[in-house]
């Protein structure tokens, strides 16, 4: 954005204070973790309590298979599963396991993809990544020869390639709802295709859920579409703002993780009392409230709607996007983009003038035009028709 975001110094509710005292209201959501806002009551309560039982303890303890279970009811496709402290370890670790029970060495994703920051993931990758498949950006020829990048949402791409060596790819990484180059909806029928595809070539589809899982429903973008994975990756909201993450899928692919089988997984503070019980707190909030998604999804199109109208009056046609409680739009004319290719062609600077307009107007935004605008249930439709007199004043 060519100079450094403020730095904050405290959160609450819907809201970022900065280290000067100025308020914003905050659409940045952490990159994707905040959902019931920033310092829940509830999960406060919950880390509290659970502290006093001790803080991390090295070994399986019996409200981490309590939350293992819960997250099964809501997602049978996991039907084994581990807990990490991160997306990046659960991509990393869903591609080693995939590895060994195919006995095959490539993966497949998709460029604008964003599945983590390890050195198989971090190259025409999404988000604010920017790394290229090159010695410069720590990326190894050797690892790069592994990995297979297709355009996202062209289902003829994947079988091409599954035709030439298809024999030798273990896995298939594909966010179902693509969040980091700007929100993109998979076509109609194409994550269907994917299924059909991957199972056809004896290739793992792995869904990388970790900002769709819990965000768009209980059971994520695969319950939505109504596909389901063989592995599946979740973290983000799962925490209620703490770091947790988790792994898993099919029981015969999750018994290649020792001490069952031959494929090490480990962390020292995977499925610690602290974080676990954020996790249960989190999803008590949910189960409890089954109207919050619908809620969420309302004061989304309101924004959205909002969007448009502001977009229209400064005489500008770009497409806004809304699932849920994801909102974007990016500075380009036309239909939504449907790939990266297409995100690229955005103009950066337009947002980056953009994102200092709105920080004027005490609204924080991702620094980057690769990243979306999240909703949590703290935001109020007071805090929406802010946003969107601030959007009309920015654009104009």
């Amino acid at each position: 954005m060519g100079a450094p975001p403020p730095v904050i110094a405290s959160a609450f509710g819907s809201r970022l204070v900065d280290v000067d005292g100025r308020e914003y209201i905050d659409y940045l959501c952490a990159y994707g973790p905040v959902l019931l806002g920033h310092g829940d009551p509830a999960i406060r309560e919950a880390v509290a309590a659970a502290a006093e039982s001790g803080t991390i303890l090295g070994v399986t303890h019996p409200e981490e298979i309590r939350l293992a279970e819960r997250i099964r009811a809501h997602l049978p496709s996991m039907e084994r599963m581990r807990f990490v402290s991160t997306g990046t370890e659960a991509c990393m670790s869903a591609s080693r396991v995939a590895r060994s029970f195919t006995r095959r060495e490539k993966i497949v994703r998709f460029s604008g993809d964003y599945h983590g920051h390890s050195d198989e993931m971090i190259f025409s990758a999404g988000a604010s990544s920017n790394s290229a498949p090159a010695i410069d950006a720590g990326v190894t020829k050797a690892t790069a020869s592994n990995v297979i990048i297709l355009p996202y949402n062209d289902a003829g791409a994947v079988e091409r390639c599954f035709a030439e060596c298809g024999a030798e790819i273990a896995a298939l990484f594909v966010e179902p709802v693509c969040a980091n180059m700007g929100l993109v909806l998979p076509a109609p029928s194409y994550l269907e295709s994917l299924r059909e595809l991957t199972s056809k070539a004896g290739v793992v589809l792995v869904f990388d859920e970790i900002i769709t899982g819990f965000r768009l429903a209980l059971g994520g973008a695969q319950s939505i579409y109504g596909v389901r994975p063989d592995l599946t990756c979740i973290g983000k909201t799962l925490g209620g703002g703490l770091p947790i993450a988790a792994f898993g899928g099919r029981e015969d692919i999750m018994a290649r993780l020792a001490p069952d089988g031959p494929v090490f997984q480990g962390g020292t503070f995977s499925g610690n009392p602290l974080c676990v019980a954020a996790a249960h707190s989190f999803l008590d909030r949910l189960e409890n409230d089954r109207g919050l998604h619908a809620r969420l999804d309302a004061l989304g199109r309101r924004l959205a709607d909002g969007a448009r109208r502001a977009i229209a009056d400064a005489g500008l046609d770009y497409p806004v996007v809304q699932l849920g409680s994801i909102i974007d739009f990016m500075f380009r004319e036309g239909a939504p983009h449907a790939n990266f290719d297409q995100a690229r062609a955005a103009d950066r600077d337009a947002y980056a003038r953009y994102y200092w307009k709105m920080l004027d107007a005490g609204i924080y935004l991702a620094p980057s035009p690769m990243e979306v605008m999240f909703l949590t249930a703290a935001h109020t439709e007071r805090d929406v028709d802010e946003t969107i007199a601030a959007i009309s004043r920015s654009l104009t």
